[in-house]
């Protein structure tokens, strides 16, 4: 197996590199901004997605049986929705199966509970390009499976757990609201699941969530007590009244996907 992590020099592109290469496969990784990862055994190749040409160059450089596409350039609508659009295209180009990973911020919270069926409400920039950018894949590659996710999780390196030493240190100001909701997972338990689909046939939309839903501030509680670290010294508030833009409550469902991803209250056991 011969895969491309688009985006592999972030958390979860990193995660995918290091569990691809582990299990053998031929891997190949790209980053922009950032600097290459170290994995051994991984080929790692500059990628910009708003040069359309050079992603065509890079897939016939590597020639890779499957494409999972985790990068995310936040609410720039070139690289979210824009450069994916190029790498679908791209893909289906060159005969690659396509693992495109989008996110729960395509939705508004209005109905709280959203299964694969559900169809995108953004209402912020980023969950726009998102939003775009998967419906463009699955109009561009039917056989493409599209993998929504949550609030992703590891052993401190994501950025909500680098939030949280902060707001505990008082080296950051912010709070952590008690009234937004999502379905964390860990970031371990995405890669498998997403390689596990780069590995099938299986096409459309896959919610990878936690089964957990906690709010912001309960999951910073989780992750200091992990962490040793005084929960009490998180600032709790709530974020409806407020301007900060975004939705509330948002917990996706699977009705595709069973048994393969812990929730928060698990993977954020105290050792």
């Amino acid at each position: 197996m011969k895969v491309l992590v688009v985006g592999g020099s972030g958390f979860l592109g990193g995660e995918l590199v290091h569990r691809a290469a582990a299990a053998g496969w031929e891997t190949a990784a790209t980053y922009c901004s950032g600097r290459p990862g170290t994995t051994p055994g991984t080929a790692w190749h500059r990628l910009d997605l708003r040069s359309p040409a050079r992603i065509d160059e890079l897939l016939t450089e590597v020639a890779p049986d499957a494409v999972v596409n985790a990068t995310s350039g936040q609410s720039d609508w070139a690289v979210t929705a824009d450069g994916s659009v190029r790498v679908a295209m791209a893909a289906a180009r060159h005969g690659c199966r396509l693992v495109h990973v989008s996110s729960d911020a395509v939705f508004s919270g209005s109905r709280i509970s959203y299964d694969e069926s559900c169809l995108p409400d953004p209402v912020t920039p980023y969950g726009a390009a998102k939003a775009a950018a998967e419906t463009a894949v699955r109009l561009l590659t039917p056989s493409a499976a599209v993998a929504r996710t949550s609030l992703i999780i590891g052993y401190g390196g994501s950025a909500h757990e680098r939030m949280v030493h902060e707001l505990v240190a008082g080296t950051r100001e912010g709070v952590l609201f008690t009234d937004v909701v999502r379905c964390p997972v860990h970031v371990e338990d995405l890669a498998g699941a997403l390689l596990e689909l780069a590995l099938s046939d299986r096409a459309g939309m896959f919610h990878l969530a936690g089964p957990d839903a906690l709010s912001r501030h309960e999951l910073g509680v989780l992750i200091a007590r992990r962490d040793g670290l005084d929960a009490t010294r998180l600032p709790a508030a709530r974020r409806t009244g407020t301007p900060a833009p975004g939705a509330l409550d948002v917990r996706l469902v699977s009705t595709a996907v069973q048994g393969q991803l812990r929730g928060a209250r698990e993977f954020l056991q105290p050792p």
